[in-house]
């Protein structure tokens, strides 16, 4: 039934959330689960002022940063998963649009369930839904859980 799950994450407590529940999906269903990081720049602003604890803004970003933010949270995503007892949980960096990529990914991974926080680290276009998560719940030709 679901034999692979994709999760989409991007540091923040909603996706934190989204792939602890792709875990328990997936030991409950002896599913595959890997994760999907696409870096933007609110990602690589996050990852900065956790790490230095002052607003950095988004005008930071670059190639090399974008990267060391997107190890970090590789990184942190697989630290929770090895918490939910999912250890060596591979980790995809995207680039570009994330529901764009997650999509690719999904449809080129045979994926059965795409898991994504209701609201990450995006602008306000997608204040009550994520603009990420709305966009794979639209388009995705698997099921999708949206996570609070």
């Amino acid at each position: 039934m679901i034999t692979k799950i994709l999760v989409g994450y991007d540091g923040s407590e909603a996706s934190d959330r989204a792939l602890r529940l792709g875990c328990d999906i997936a030991t409950k269903y002896r599913a595959k689960i890997e994760v999907s990081h696409t870096p933007k720049d609110e990602t690589v602003s996050y990852a900065a002022e956790a790490i230095s604890g002052f607003y950095i803004g988004p005008n930071v970003a670059r190639d090399e940063t974008l990267l060391a933010a997107a190890e970090k949270m590789a990184d942190k995503a697989r630290a929770i998963a090895a918490d939910c007892g999912h250890q060596g949980l591979e980790v995809h960096i995207g680039h570009g649009n994330p529901a764009e990529d997650l999509l690719a990914r999904a449809k080129s991974d045979g994926v059965d369930l795409i898991v994504t926080g209701r609201r990450g680290l995006g602008d306000l276009r997608g204040l009550l839904l994520g603009s990420t998560s709305h966009g794979v719940s639209a388009k995705a030709e698997c099921a999708v859980l949206t996570v609070a």
